[in-house]
């Protein structure tokens, strides 16, 4: 509304009546842009918000995240000691001891239930977080984590994920980078973990040399550009600038601070570290290796 009135004012002093007419038209472009980052950032409601709603928020996101991921992890009928296993992991990730833990096993179970509702569960997560697009997004993320921690996405699992992905308003053309570019997180998560082996094996050796060659044997780098540019969400033609974008744009999605201003709980936030990391260290390999 202002934008258009000073735009509209300023064109008409400097350029008449043509002035006036290209003041309104940048001055609505102004007001538009305007509009889209207030709604992005939670609109007034913002500003009427005390530390109660945070609070609520923060519950909500915790008990609908374990009912879905309880949920997705029966999708093939029942609950694998492998989901059971992902779940407590994930549990012990976020710190979770006494009521919290028993908290977010009691949404687990709840989302095992025949009687749980899967789309009234998303649904109201959506209403509450309708304009948090980065928690909207890092929701779907762990219910993909869910779904992956056996190392295969069964076809029913990924049926749910749409549903999920859609019930949050991600397009499918979305879904499909946020799967593309989680399989490559996982990817890497499991080459670290190799990694690491092999250096604790090698501190064990008296040596690391080639028998007969006299020559250093380089450990294993973990990671190779074209899983690093998978992980950032580019393919092997990304250019500098394009890597360089993706990086910014990935970092301040998963910004674990901002994520809990948001509504995303404290225990949440070391899984935020985490997927910071992971973009951090493909990050900087690719310049390294530029």
């Amino acid at each position: 509304m202002w934008g258009k009135i000073l735009g509209a004012c300023f064109g008409f002093m400097f350029g008449r009546i043509i002035g006036l007419f290209i003041g309104l038209y940048l001055g609505h472009m102004f007001d538009k842009s305007l509009k889209q980052n207030f709604d992005k950032a939670g609109g007034f409601s913002s500003l009427f918000k005390g530390d109660d709603d945070i609070h609520q928020r923060q519950a909500l996101f915790f008990t609908s995240c374990f009912g879905v991921m309880g949920h997705i992890a029966k999708s093939n009928g029942r609950v694998s000691e492998v989901h059971i296993r992902a779940a407590s992991l994930f549990m012990d990730e976020m710190g979770l001891k006494g009521d919290d833990r028993k908290e977010a096993q009691d949404a687990f179970k709840a989302g095992k239930d025949s009687d749980f509702s899967l789309k009234e569960t998303v649904f109201d997560f959506k209403e509450r977080f309708a304009r948090r697009h980065d928690l909207l997004q890092l929701f779907l993320e762990i219910q993909i984590q869910m779904a992956f921690s056996d190392g295969v996405l069964a076809a029913q699992e990924k049926e749910l994920l749409q549903e999920v992905s859609k019930l949050l308003g991600i397009s499918k053309t979305h879904f499909a980078f946020v799967l593309k570019r989680y399989q490559a997180e996982f990817s890497f998560r499991q080459q670290q973990q190799r990694y690491q082996q092999q250096q604790q094996r090698q501190q064990g050796q008296s040596s690391s040399y080639r028998e007969g060659s006299g020559h250093h044997v380089p450990p294993n780098s973990g990671m190779n550009r074209t899983q690093a540019l998978a992980l950032l969400g580019l393919n092997n033609e990304a250019t500098e600038r394009e890597i360089k974008v993706a990086y910014r744009k990935l970092m301040a999605q998963h910004h674990p601070d901002k994520l809990v201003s948001q509504g995303l709980p404290k225990h949440m936030m070391e899984l935020a570290v985490k997927k910071s990391q992971d973009i951090q260290a493909a990050y900087e390999f690719l310049k390294k290796a530029a």
